[in-house]
């Protein structure tokens, strides 16, 4: 059986499915890098609200994508931008699903992180973004799982130069109960994050996080850089104090950063392990018996997904994560908070549903079959 799957221009072209997904098997723990997929949150189709509604959260289907990232040994990164934070998740549904989210990750011994931002605020004084910020670390700190320290566009937007950073970032690593995870997200994520740490100038800029982390090297578990320039990373990773981890957020690069080189290498902390996830673990097993080679063969094929799904603009690569968890049966629908699902276009939706296919990541691959073809009928496609 083929598929008529349409280009950009509107043609329509012939694809053959596969029939079987690629095997993929669980195994032990992780021995050589600690790796987090940031995951995504399943909406409650039924609910009656609109795009500028609070988010409403499916929190079963949301939970159980959480167990099947834990079953596969990977950690869950917790209300980070992949969660639609500042998307669609306002704070209050950010706060309920950490709160939900840590209580899972105890019942069955998952790991897990959560991300602490500003998101309650809009703007203000510093001391009104430290207030902000010291409110969620307290919430995640309670609820038993690792602090993130997310950018803030409220200090973004406040902040007058690089001293105010150093100012917020000193406080609240002081007072942070564990060493957290700086999160440096970059503004093709997230256009209200430019020109942070105080200068425009990235290399400016990475002068400015490498002193907030020197200056309190005790406190930062690891930074995760999300700027999809593999060698700033690198150069990153090396100038990092003994014992601060680097976990790429390249979802561009990750295989290559993640496999590292003489000199050392990044852990994960990734939206795209979301619809990689089985693959992914299998892949760093590969790496724990110190067959890089091996691990290469299995990771770097899902690069062409991961740079289609995060194609500028790259914010909006939620829509394709949602879709593929949708094809490959992780929940019922294909419904985002803040009717996000409407954010990329349908030949963007079939590519993507042609690269994952090829790559065998749909445990069934003939619901993922129907589900598509159930898309390109309500778009009009009847061949």
């Amino acid at each position: 059986m083929t598929i008529q799957l349409p280009g950009a221009g509107g043609a329509l072209r012939t694809y053959e499915p596969r029939t079987e997904p690629l095997a993929v098997t669980d195994g032990t723990p992780f021995t050589s890098r600690t790796v987090f997929s940031a995951a995504h949150v399943v909406a409650d189709p039924f609910a009656d609200a609109s795009p500028d509604s609070a988010a409403a959260v499916d929190w079963d289907a949301t939970l159980a994508f959480r167990r099947h990232l834990w079953s596969h040994g990977l950690g869950v990164a917790e209300a980070m931008d992949t969660a639609q934070r500042g998307m669609g998740l306002d704070w209050a549904g950010a706060a309920e699903l950490i709160r939900r989210s840590a209580a899972e990750a105890r019942a069955v011994g998952g790991r897990i992180a959560c991300g602490v931002g500003t998101d309650q605020i809009t703007g203000g004084t510093l001391a009104g973004i430290r207030a902000a910020y010291e409110e969620q670390l307290a919430l995640v700190e309670e609820s038993g799982a690792q602090a993130v320290l997310m950018a803030s566009r409220a200090l973004a937007a406040t902040a007058s130069g690089p001293e105010d950073y150093l100012d917020v970032y000193g406080h609240l690593l002081r007072q942070a109960a564990e060493p957290v995870v700086l999160h440096w997200l970059g503004p093709m994520f997230d256009p209200a994050l430019a020109g942070y740490w105080g200068p425009a100038d990235l290399d400016a800029a990475t002068e400015v996080f490498l002193e907030v982390i020197a200056a309190h090297p005790d406190k930062v578990d690891g930074v995760k850089v999300s700027l999809l320039e593999a060698q700033r990373e690198i150069d990153i990773r090396r100038r990092l104090p003994q014992g601060v981890r680097c976990y790429t957020g390249d979802d561009f690069n990750y295989p290559e950063l993640i496999a590292g080189d003489e000199q050392g290498f990044s852990h994960a902390l990734l939206g795209i392990f979301d619809p990689l996830g089985p693959l992914a673990a299998q892949a760093v097993r590969v790496l724990d018996t110190g067959d890089t080679a091996g691990f290469r063969a299995l990771l770097d094929p899902t690069v062409e997904l991961s740079r289609h799904l995060f194609q500028a603009p790259t914010r909006f690569y939620k829509t394709g994560v949602v879709f593929l968890a949708w094809l490959a049966g992780h929940q019922a629908h294909f419904t985002m908070v803040g009717g996000l699902q409407s954010a990329r276009s349908l030949p963007h939706l079939a590519r993507a549903y042609e690269l994952a296919d090829g790559l065998g990541l749909f445990p069934d691959p003939k619901l993922a079959e129907d589900r598509m073809r159930t898309l390109l009928a309500l778009y009009g496609v009847t061949r």
